[in-house]
C-alpha cells in the first residue's frame, strides 16, 4: 500500500467512519492541533534531560492518540478519554507542583533546554483546546466529554513539569517585567 492515495489533493479529507470535508474544517483543526501537540511530546522526550518525565509523557501521547481519534469520529467512539484521566493529570501535576515553589509573578517560558520545549508544547496544547472548544461551539457536532477538561490539565501538566525542568537544573524562573 502507498502511503500517498491522492484523495486529498482538492482540499478535503475524510474522517473516521464518516464524510469527507474541507481539510481546515473545525473537526479536522481539532485532532490535527492534538496530533501537533503529540508530535511536540515526542521531541521533548528526546531530550537528555527528560527521562524522569518519560513514562508520563509517553503515557500522555497514547491518551492523545485515543483523543484524536475519538474527535476524528463523528458520533462519537467509546469514550476512551475518561474522568480518570483527567484525575491522573490532576495527581501528576499536584505531584510536581510540590517540588518548587509557589509562583510570585509571571515567568517567562524559557530556562534549560527541557522546559522552554515543555513551554512550547505547553502553548500547542492551549491551542488545541481552543480549537476543540471551537469544535464543541458548532451546534452540529459532538465533542469527547472529557477532552476540555483532559486538555486544561495537561497544559497545566505541562507548565508545572517545565518548572520543575528548570528546577532540577538550579535554573531560577525568569520572571516577567514590562519594559514599558
Amino acid at each position: 500500500m502507498k502511503i500517498y492515495t491522492k484523495t486529498g489533493d482538492a482540499g478535503e479529507t475524510g474522517l473516521f467512519g464518516g464524510p469527507r470535508v474541507a481539510k481546515d474544517h473545525a473537526r479536522i483543526e481539532a485532532f490535527g492541533t492534538v496530533d501537533e501537540l503529540n508530535s511536540h511530546l515526542g521531541l521533548v522526550r528526546t531530550l537528555p534531560d527528560a527521562t524522569e518525565f518519560d513514562a508520563l509523557l509517553r503515557r500522555i501521547q497514547c491518551d492523545l492518540f485515543d483523543l484524536g481519534a475519538q474527535l476524528a469520529t463523528p458520533g462519537g467512539l467509546a469514550e476512551r478519554i475518561t474522568i480518570g484521566h483527567v484525575g491522573s493529570l490532576e495527581a501528576a501535576i499536584d505531584a510536581n507542583d510540590a517540588l518548587i515553589e509557589p509562583l510570585k509573578c509571571f515567568i517567562l517560558p524559557t530556562g534549560t533546554p527541557l522546559a522552554a520545549a515543555l513551554h512550547v508544547a505547553r502553548t500547542v496544547c492551549r491551542r488545541a483546546e481552543r480549537r476543540v472548544v471551537t469544535l464543541a461551539s458548532r451546534l452540529e457536532t459532538t465533542i469527547p466529554a472529557n477532552a476540555i477538561e483532559y486538555l486544561n490539565r495537561l497544559g497545566d501538566l505541562l507548565f508545572v513539569m517545565a518548572r520543575v525542568a528548570n528546577r532540577r537544573n538550579d535554573v531560577a524562573d525568569d520572571p516577567w517585567r514590562s519594559v514599558t
